[in-house]
């Protein structure tokens, strides 16, 4: 173990944030509040005395781990005793039972399921229960195979106690990454980027902290594999929450032959979130496109085309919509009704484009292309935030 991870020393890069201030209600972070059940522990000849509060629940998904397990416990432990860690056995199996035993003897607990479920459902599995065990103490979620460091998880833990946000632990990129993993995050990154708007480093990550009081949304998220993360990211998009970044080392091991990421599988089931959206966007993007040209060769008139293209466009991808953000059923006319202030405001902005692009030369098919794809992102935000907030 390093000097600085003993120290657990923070020099971080702090990187931009992201969206507006999460509406983060107060959490009381004084010792007298921060407790792990019983407040005291039992000394030979039963004398009681106080038991170290827990500041920190550190969170560690594990799915046939080896001795690194353990070393990483050890070294939160030692470094600071006000650190609870919780490690969920994701159905190893009995062959690892060996490894989990270590890392409770190392003052780890340890909470098992008897079948593999995924990367996800063991996050909302650990989640749940430091909520209930720690309620009023920050969590900090990191790998089981070392690519996570004590200092890096500190510092991610002390930008969440500082701004009380949910932070990403971004990594370098830097150094013997495998090519898959340099890949998978920049597609990912510009995708997310694509269809939120938010710049973010490291849509991938696994060092994660979100701030006490704050987990329950958390159970919400859909996916039970690593598609989760990501669909966490969306819905702290979708709650208006902001989210820090912190710069983290990257440490990869040769080979990095301990990840249980499936390449083909798990990145259908990442991208799918973002897919579903660019997708229903993409296909109602074509439909305006093909109805303001044929409109318009038939009429040649710009606004009647604008028009009668939107009015097929803006249906279908109001059902579609729909689907994408998990709309209420019930919600039909109120979402309806915000949707149609929506599609009239934007295709308001659509023509004035449009207008004011052909006016300057530009071919009515480009100037399409170039005029919506302006207002993209506003619509994107606009119906995940105003028209369909209700969701199922």
């Amino acid at each position: 173990m390093s000097g600085t991870d003993t120290a657990l020393q923070i020099s971080p890069r702090i990187l931009p944030r992201v969206v507006a201030p999460a509406n983060r209600t107060a959490v009381n972070r004084t010792a007298g509040n921060q407790t792990v059940g019983n407040e005291t522990t039992a000394r030979a000849g039963g004398e009681r005395r106080p038991r170290t509060a827990v500041t920190l629940v550190v969170l560690i998904p594990a799915y046939k781990p080896d001795e690194r397990l353990a070393v990483l416990v050890a070294r939160l432990r030692g470094a600071r005793r006000d650190c609870a860690v919780l490690v969920v056995d994701d159905g190893s199996g009995p062959q690892y039972a060996p490894f989990f035993s270590a890392a409770r003897a190392r003052g780890a607990e340890v909470v098992s399921s008897p079948v593999n479920q995924g990367k996800g459902q063991a996050l909302r599995t650990g989640l749940a229960h430091a909520a209930a065990t720690w309620p009023d103490t920050d969590v900090v979620c990191a790998d089981a195979d070392g690519q996570h460091t004590p200092s890096d998880i500190e510092a991610v833990a002390a930008r969440v106690r500082e701004t009380g946000h949910m932070t990403l632990g971004v990594r370098r990129f830097t150094g013997p990454v495998p090519l898959r993993s340099r890949i998978g995050n920049d597609v990912t990154a510009l995708l997310f980027r694509g269809a939120t708007g938010w710049r973010l480093g490291d849509t991938q990550t696994g060092l994660r902290g979100y701030p006490a009081g704050q987990l329950a949304w958390l159970q919400e998220v859909p996916g039970d594999r690593y598609e989760y993360e990501l669909s966490a990211l969306l819905r702290a998009h979708e709650l208006g929450m902001a989210v820090e970044q912190v710069e983290i080392t990257t440490v990869y091991e040769p080979g990095n032959t301990s990840s249980h990421f499936r390449p083909v599988q798990d990145s259908a089931r990442i991208y799918a979130p973002l897919l579903r959206f660019m997708g229903a966007s993409l296909a109602s993007f074509g439909i305006d496109w093909l109805g303001v040209m044929v409109i318009f060769a038939m009429t040649g008139s710009l606004l009647a085309a604008v028009v009668g293209a939107r009015l097929v466009s803006g249906t279908a991808n109001f059902f579609m919509n729909r689907r994408v953000f998990r709309a209420q059923r019930s919600t039909v006319v109120r979402t309806a009704v915000r949707y149609t202030v929506l599609a009239v405001s934007l295709l308001a902005a659509s023509y004035l484009m449009l207008k004011a692009l052909t006016a300057v030369g530009i071919p009515l098919g480009i100037a399409k292309v170039l005029g919506d794809g302006a207002i993209y992102v506003a619509s994107y935000v606009a119906q995940r935030r105003l028209v369909f907030k209700e969701r199922s």
